[in-house]
């Protein structure tokens, strides 16, 4: 396959461990001859082996906390000077709940947890871009890209507060998209993936439900971690330049799928 990415330059926030699919990414976009930079909260260095990743590839791992302006002004200063100039791609793959990991009912939330998720999944999306923007980093046509899930659309029982992380971040999308586009033609979307067993996603109570109940309903099944990063690489490259403010999704057909045989079967009378 040609490289898709050849001479481009992006940065990918969240990557933790080798499930992660920013990590996934990373190795695609690597592969498809882009220069990356990889970033993630300080905690997460300490906790992950993104460490080993960056040494791996051999590229730069520049600690930065998405919640902070100053950390993300540093990380994109330090990212232009390294790259000499503007950046192309970048890859929003941050999420976290204390309600999701404490297991609490959505009727029973603590909102302090509440507003840190949101900040933590979805307001950094804002100021991840609103960084780029101000500080005018993005190439022309470049493109930015977060991912989602369709309990923003519908109720999952389980995924509590973060539903309502993932449509603030789906709203993000459209609402700095438009500005981004009119800016500079810089596309902004977001991939409703299916459930993936990453670190992360398998801490929600019920991962197992979920994941077996999409891909009983799912014509094509669940779609990878490896599939999805695929999908961004597409998205990164020029053969989407006209692909901007949408949700899009990559689930195996699961979100257009009212009821599967394998799921009504399962409600037949043996």
């Amino acid at each position: 396959m040609s490289q898709l990415l050849a001479g481009k330059k992006g940065v990918i926030f969240g990557a933790l461990d080798e499930n992660s699919i920013a990590w996934k990414v990373a190795e695609k976009a690597i592969a498809h001859g882009a220069q990356i930079i990889l970033t993630n909260a300080p905690v997460a260095l300490r906790l992950g082996t993104i460490k080993d990743m960056a040494s791996k590839l051999n590229v730069p791992l520049i600690p930065a906390d998405a919640t902070k302006n100053e950390d993300l002004e540093n990380l994109f200063t330090q990212a232009s000077q390294h790259f000499g100039g503007k950046i192309d791609f970048v890859l929003h793959s941050i999420g976290m709940s204390i309600n999701v990991r404490k297991s609490r009912h959505y009727t029973d939330l603590v909102h302090e947890d509440f507003i840190k998720a949101m900040d933590i999944s979805a307001l950094s999306y804002h100021r991840v871009m609103q960084t780029l923007y101000n500080k005018d980093l993005m190439n022309h046509q470049g493109s930015i890209l977060c991912l989602s899930y369709i309990a923003a659309q519908r109720t999952f029982p389980g995924y509590s507060d973060m539903a309502d992380n993932k449509s603030m971040l789906e709203s993000i999308t459209r609402s700095f998209g438009y500005y981004f586009g009119k800016k500079n033609g810089t596309r902004v979307n977001s991939i409703s993936q299916s459930p993936t067993k990453t670190t992360a996603g398998s801490g929600i109570k019920g991962f197992d439900a979920f994941y077996n109940f999409a891909q009983a309903m799912s014509p094509l099944g669940n779609a990878t971690a490896e599939e999805c990063a695929d999908y961004c690489i597409t998205l990164f490259s020029d053969l989407t330049r006209k692909v901007t403010m949408q949700n899009l999704f990559h689930d195996g057909g699961f979100s257009f799928t009212g009821v599967s045989e394998e799921v009504m079967e399962s409600f037949l009378d043996k």
